[in-house]
């Protein structure tokens, strides 16, 4: 029996597992892209959560084709969606409380608008990275924290414990210290 036979068939399937290879690296390096930069933003900034990272800003639609500048741009746009959803959450529990007035209301109605604000400061984040004007869109991921942040001191002296935007206070700083970490490795 001679080795003929197997040696075409090396030299047929050879092409096809180079082609196969080359879309695995191009699918793979998509995602590289954001685990790469999430490990250096994670290295360079303690703050830096880089599972919550990778998840986030993997899952976005953008996160693919970006390189490091447009993945902090993409953590901007992550915050506005939190702050949206935020809104909605807070139009949710203002619906439940239809009528009542009190501390809680007042409060609730406030976040509203810090909030709205919120999502504005992250898209002016977007903005002023996009115009590579990085310490301005730094300086209004600080906003957008302070703001969330009286927020949560309204809550507080309203006594809504637990608050029930806890969740979205958490994922606000933790996506404007990745914001800031990913805009400060832009070279």
């Amino acid at each position: 029996m001679t080795m003929r036979p197997l040696r075409q068939l090396v030299q047929y399937l050879l092409p096809v597992v180079f082609v196969l290879a080359l879309i695995g690296c191009l699918v793979g390096g998509a995602s590289a892209t954001v685990v790469t930069t999430c490990r250096a933003a994670a290295d360079s900034d303690a703050r830096v959560d880089y599972g919550f990272c990778v998840a986030e800003l993997g899952m976005h639609r953008e996160s693919p084709d970006a390189d490091t500048w447009g993945l902090a741009k993409v953590a901007a746009l992550t915050g506005v969606n939190n702050a949206d959803n935020a809104v909605y959450d807070i139009k949710a529990l203002l619906a439940k409380t239809r009528g009542a007035d009190g501390p809680t209301r007042a409060a609730l109605e406030k976040c509203g608008r810090l909030y709205d604000s919120v999502g504005f400061a992250f898209a002016e984040v977007d903005d002023e990275i996009n115009n590579r004007r990085y310490a301005a869109g730094k300086g209004k991921v600080a906003e957008a924290v302070s703001l969330a942040r009286q927020c949560d001191d309204a809550l507080a002296k309203a006594a809504a414990v637990p608050s029930p935007l806890a969740q979205h206070s958490s994922y606000n700083v933790r996506i404007a210290n990745i914001c800031t970490a990913i805009t400060n490795l832009i070279k």
